[in-house]
């Protein structure tokens, strides 16, 4: 008598080859083990300023280190939200999904780099093009984010159930709310860069918040 693990393995793998699809699991264990490294990689580039001279003195010394560092991991946090609720709703990846999927961790990858450089040239003359480099970054993932979202709502032979239409739009409109931002900021790089930088943290700050309030909204109205 077979195993029921065996029989329902045994069913998902069928139901990815009538889907033509791609293992999943594989799909997701990969995709959350590099948003992890990102995450883990800017906290590794984290400056350990001297204490000799108190802390107050030597956080204050290196704050550009610790509000790249926030920034970053929001939008990285944003990403990996984005993509835990469509996989979420989906059974298999096919080809194309990985693919994009892959740009979108190209990008994800390079966040450290482009954090360093921003922070590095903070208070230096070529800030304008470090916030460039780091917004158009910011900027070519959520939109990579985006295409992939598109793409896998277009395909229904990879969704678990019928997938909900306005979970799914919501979530699009999202990514390109994130998308208009980002082009702003950008533009605003190059004749501003500060004003770029603070519109960069008010938008991480937001992907920071708004989950919190949702959360305690829930708490709320359930008691």
């Amino acid at each position: 008598m077979r195993d029921p693990d065996d029989r329902d393995g045994a069913a998902g793998r069928a139901a990815r080859r009538s889907a033509g699809g791609l293992p999943l699991e594989r799909f997701s264990a990969f995709s959350d083990g590099v948003f992890a490294i990102a995450i883990t990689i800017l906290v590794l580039e984290l400056p350990a300023p001297s204490l000799a001279e108190g802390i107050g003195s030597a956080l204050a010394e290196f704050w550009p280190d610790f509000l790249a560092y926030l920034m970053s991991f929001a939008y990285i946090r944003g990403y990996w939200i984005s993509h835990s609720r469509l996989t979420g709703t989906m059974k298999a990846a096919d080809s194309s999904t990985y693919g994009l999927n892959l740009l979108l961790l190209l990008f994800v990858t390079l966040l450290p780099f482009s954090t360093r450089l921003l922070r590095e040239n903070f208070h230096g003359p070529e800030l304008s093009l470090a916030a460039v480099i780091y917004g158009l970054d910011v900027l070519v993932a959520s939109f990579v984010m985006s295409m992939l979202i598109l793409h896998v709502a277009r395909q229904p032979q990879l969704f678990a159930d019928s997938p909900e239409d306005d979970a799914l739009r919501r979530l699009y409109r999202q990514r390109w709310f994130a998308i208009g931002v980002g082009a702003i900021a950008v533009g605003l790089a190059v004749v501003a860069p500060a004003a770029a930088v603070l519109v960069y943290l008010v938008v991480a700050l937001l992907f920071l918040v708004l989950p919190m309030l949702g959360y305690f909204r829930v708490r709320r109205s359930a008691g």
